[in-house]
């Protein structure tokens, strides 16, 4: 369904509180992790960018990030750290969470900035769709429990471990990506007439959920250009049903990641297969944090 967007930058007070009111229905059951107006109001103040959506004059959508700094050889540069992106229950699978994204990319490339960095749960397909294949991020670092305990609905009960993405902005790879004339995503057939190495087959279980392979170490098969690394489709809709075995997920892909990742590889992918025997894999390769 296509639906008119509208964005902006946000710098007024009164949309800022509809903004602490939106994090409310997007994230329920915390007051203590919506960020408030005052500290909203002083990031944008001193460099931090606060972008809206509408749709039909209703509030449905913001990004927020600031600047930061991250480490090289040559010293501290610059980058723009994506803090937050939400959109209202209602309006999601409309586009709008890309459209946010996009916007971003736009303001701070024209900051002289080359570099977007934010965190999110591994586990989430819905969130490696867009952040990995639709937006063309990449990651190399996992941080484990990453903001302690978390109370809202969404986070609570599990450890909060996170990948930390970089968005290299001014990289070919991102341009395509975001180009109107982008190429559709790659499946998973074509990784595996590729001889791609899935790691970490999972087995399904009478009503339908997956159980975690058993895990050795990574022993990658030589030919395999490519990594695959199987995760829940419904990690959210797991962890309501059967928290024992979200629990089980967690470590267990905790784990690997933290184990490619010390081995020098990256991922660069990641691939959905829908249908009533849904499956969701990364894609991981040796490579350049800037591929």
């Amino acid at each position: 369904m296509s639906v008119d967007i509208d964005l902006k930058i946000i710098e007024e007070p009164q949309v800022m509180s509809e903004i602490e009111d939106l994090q409310r229905v997007i994230w329920p059951g915390s007051e203590t992790d919506v960020v408030p107006l005052h500290v909203l109001r002083s990031a944008v103040q001193h460099g931090g960018l606060l972008i809206g959506a509408w749709v039909k004059a209703q509030l449905v959508g913001f990004a927020f990030g600031f600047p930061g700094f991250y480490l090289t050889p040559d010293g501290p540069r610059l980058e723009h750290y994506s803090h937050m992106l939400g959109v209202h229950p209602e309006h999601r699978n409309l586009g709008i969470g890309f459209k946010l994204k996009r916007a971003q990319w736009q303001i701070v490339r024209q900051q002289g900035i080359d570099r977007i960095t934010w965190t999110y749960d591994p586990l989430l397909s819905r969130n490696a769709w867009l952040n990995i294949t639709r937006l063309g991020a990449v990651c190399n670092t996992y941080h484990q429990d990453f903001y302690g305990t978390l109370r809202d609905e969404i986070n609570l009960g599990v450890a909060s471990d996170r990948f930390q993405v970089d968005w290299w902005v001014n990289t070919p790879r991102v341009n395509h990506r975001l180009s109107r004339n982008s190429r559709p995503p790659l499946e998973l057939e074509h990784y595996l007439s590729s001889e791609a190495c899935i790691l970490n087959p999972a087995r399904q279980l009478a009503d339908g959920s997956l159980e975690t392979a058993e895990w050795k170490g990574v022993v990658p098969d030589a030919r395999a250009t490519f990594l695959l690394v199987e995760i829940p489709v419904n990690f959210l809709g797991l962890k309501s049903l059967h928290p024992p075995l979200a629990r089980r997920w967690r470590m267990h892909s905790r784990q690997i990641f933290e184990e490619l990742f010390a081995l020098g590889y990256l991922v660069t992918d990641f691939v959905h297969l829908p249908g009533a025997s849904a499956r969701s894999y990364y894609v991981l390769c040796h490579g350049e944090s800037t591929l």
